[in-house]
């Protein structure tokens, strides 16, 4: 399997995609958080500069954080920048919005966004609309302006069968967040495939599909549960008790101590489920390595369902599952010790 990180947009990240080329790895990630991370397509323009392999993704935007022509040139530019190294993923922006107290986009409008970059991206027309007014647009300069002729990699973010039928009624790729399931992706990819098949619409050459995760390998004799393993995992586990401690529905799914953890996250924010500005006391620091006062809220149980720590043969079978279950890239998200954990990924798939 191939192996990728993902990592918080900021300037001196070109510093990790330099390594990560150095070490083999695939691809290179970051996150588009407006108002948590700093603006992907700067982060990624350095990367691409320094780089001359690496694939360099963002993951992901949203119709609801950026305009379809606004996106398009950002993506085209990266293209001239590093050409035919650039992956676009695409979600309904479920954390990036509700990060500014706002709902995620609708499916309808992820597929359409979709649509609209794919058309841009490839130097086509698409139909554009603001309000009731709707109007065909296109590069009208190309060149050393942008790049449409070496193609973008295309990835929709899915949890459910339908974004990933979007995926497949656009000829796109998978990226999910966390999920380590083989049984879960299996239903992911068969929605993709009924879906590309009722639009008679072949697979991308591109059409990938990767997991994000968090690694942690355990030394001889090593808890599991141990500071050093929830530190390496718990800003996974931490997204997760964020997400759910924001949106009661999603807690109500989760088991007893699951939910008493949601609880305590509410408890030390000091807000509610219900307050109108509990995003800005639970998103503060999202992703980012979590303090140690709150170690003790990062669950085995999470742990285990959201990322892979074990000995190198239990991260490998476990692996070795996903991949038969049609993951194309692992990517990792490393918090503690960047430059170490993407050696380490290197080492564990090679």
């Amino acid at each position: 399997m191939r192996a990728g990180v993902v990592v918080a947009a900021q300037p001196g990240v070109e510093e990790l995609a330099v390594r990560a080329e150095a070490l083999g790895l695939h691809s290179f990630w970051v996150n588009d958080t407006p108002m948590v991370h700093g603006d992907p397509f700067v982060a990624l323009s350095l990367c691409a500069k320094a780089t001359r392999r690496i694939r360099l993704g963002i993951g992901v935007t949203s119709p609801v954080l950026r305009s379809a022509p606004a996106a398009a040139s950002g993506f085209a530019s990266l293209n001239a920048l590093a050409p035919g190294r650039i992956i676009c993923g695409i979600g309904t922006g479920n954390t990036a919005r509700r990060t500014l107290g706002m709902p995620p986009a609708t499916t309808a409008a992820l597929e359409h966004f979709t649509a609209a970059l794919q058309d841009l991206c490839a130097g086509r027309p698409t139909a554009y609309r603001e309000g009731d007014r709707v109007r065909d647009i296109r590069f009208l300069h190309t060149g050393a302006h942008v790049n449409t002729a070496d193609p973008i990699e295309f990835a929709v973010a899915a949890l459910g069968p339908k974004a990933a039928a979007v995926a497949g009624r656009r000829g796109a790729g998978l990226i999910s967040f966390g999920l380590l399931d083989p049984t879960a992706w299996h239903a992911l990819h068969d929605a993709r495939r009924q879906a590309a098949h009722s639009t008679h619409r072949d697979p991308a050459p591109h059409a990938h599909s990767y997991v994000v995760t968090a690694l942690h390998l355990l030394h001889d004799n090593e808890d599991p549960a141990g500071d050093a393993a929830r530190d390496a995992t718990g800003h996974l586990v931490l997204s997760l008790l964020d997400y759910a401690a924001d949106t009661p529905e999603v807690a109500q799914q989760l088991g007893p101590d699951e939910r008493a953890a949601v609880r305590e996250l509410l408890n030390r924010r000091g807000t509610t489920a219900t307050a109108p500005d509990r995003y800005t006391k639970l998103y503060p620091n999202y992703l980012g390595r979590i303090a140690a006062q709150d170690r003790d809220l990062v669950l085995p149980s999470l742990m285990t369902t959201l990322a892979l720590v074990g000995t190198r043969d239990d991260i490998r079978t476990r692996i070795t599952a996903l991949e038969q279950a049609g993951i194309d890239e692992l990517l990792i998200q490393p918090v503690t010790d960047p430059p170490t954990e993407m050696t380490r990924l290197a080492e564990l798939l090679t």
